[in-house]
């Protein structure tokens, strides 16, 4: 075992503070992260508040991590001291279960271990990437592309692949119609995903003051959805909708904007159950689904596609000891488009 620097808060809206977290040895295939940055999600901040009530104290938030190879272990092939790279969600799964060999470890159906949160296969709590370094099998660790900054990179491990995933499924591409419900730390990622992907997308948020933001990110189209205009002139015209917030939505309005075998896929976890009308599905054989991030081999193949089309997450970098400040901000939604922590920051602490 080996101590690090990180942040960690212990109770419901208590402050984060200095925090020491100990990293396993090495493995023979594991391999340590020197943590460069790491991105505060919505799901940070839920953890960290308790809203799901399952949060483990002290919590040590973070699974958007970019960083550089420190030491490798006896076995590992993927990677060698000095390659980028980076951890999402998940840092195990139980690898035997069908979900997991078909590469959908977001699914696994025996022991999926989280990036912080959640109890390792040693029955230890796992600790995030508010933290200097990570140990991690090599298979959960991504490689990073040169030509994206670390900082911007970081997001995409979860902001990202949790766009990706749902997009790729329901094979968003030229001749389909895409929105995204929310413009925010998923759905500015999104847009760049999806117009790189040949869709026609349209982002329907609540502020006309990200108009100008979304369309130069790639979206063709930008509606206000207090404006009761919007769903008439968009009424069955999508192929595809997803929705990124976290509070509930009038499903039946939204519904009411999907084509025939559209289908509305749900990103966030309202704290109240989602009711919709059995008439808005049955209507033209719309669908309403729900979809976890995605899996290892997606998300490398995630982080490529964006390399290759020049798709970064906007970020506003904080020290560490801006953490609480930034989780207010990111409750009221000041923060385009998403707040990532220069690790640097954490030597000190």
């Amino acid at each position: 075992m080996f101590t690090v620097n990180a942040r960690c808060t212990c109770g419901p809206h208590e402050p984060f503070k200095a925090f020491k977290v100990e990293r396993r040895d090495v493995g023979p295939r594991d391999v340590v992260i020197d943590i460069a940055y790491t991105g505060i999600c919505h799901s940070d901040l839920d953890h960290a508040y308790s809203t799901r009530g399952k949060t483990i104290y002290p919590l040590v938030p973070g699974h958007e991590i970019a960083g550089v190879v420190s030491a490798v272990g006896s076995e590992v092939t993927k990677f060698a001291v000095g390659d980028r790279a980076g951890v999402g969600c998940m840092v195990d799964s139980c690898r035997v279960c069908s979900n997991c060999l078909e590469g959908l470890e977001q699914y696994c159906s025996g022991k999926r271990v989280m990036t912080y949160g959640s109890i390792d296969p040693e029955g230890n709590p796992t600790r995030g990437g508010y933290s200097e370094k990570i140990v991690v099998d090599e298979h959960f660790a991504l490689r990073i592309p040169d030509s994206i900054a670390l900082e911007n990179a970081a997001p995409l491990f979860c902001a990202g692949i949790t766009l990706y995933s749902p997009l790729r499924h329901w094979e968003a591409g030229p001749g389909k119609r895409v929105a995204l419900v929310g413009f925010g730390g998923l759905g500015h990622v999104g847009v760049q995903i999806s117009h790189a992907m040949g869709a026609h997308t349209t982002v329907l948020d609540l502020d006309a003051a990200k108009r100008e933001d979304a369309l130069r990110m790639g979206a063709d189209d930008y509606r206000v959805t207090t404006d009761r205009k919007t769903f008439e002139d968009l009424a069955n015209s999508f192929d595809l909708i997803i929705s990124t917030v976290p509070g509930n939505l009038d499903l039946d309005a939204f519904l009411g904007l999907l084509a025939r075998d559209g289908t509305f896929v749900n990103l966030g976890v309202p704290t109240a159950p989602l009711s919709v009308s059995a008439v808005s599905l049955l209507a033209k054989r719309r669908s309403m689904a729900g979809t976890l991030s995605g899996g290892i081999r997606e998300t490398q193949e995630m982080i490529d596609f964006c390399a290759e089309h020049g798709i970064c997450a906007q970020v506003e970098i904080i020290s560490a000891d801006q953490i609480d400040d930034a989780y207010a901000r990111l409750h009221a939604g000041d923060v385009r488009y998403r707040f990532v922590i220069d690790v640097s920051t954490m030597k000190d602490s």
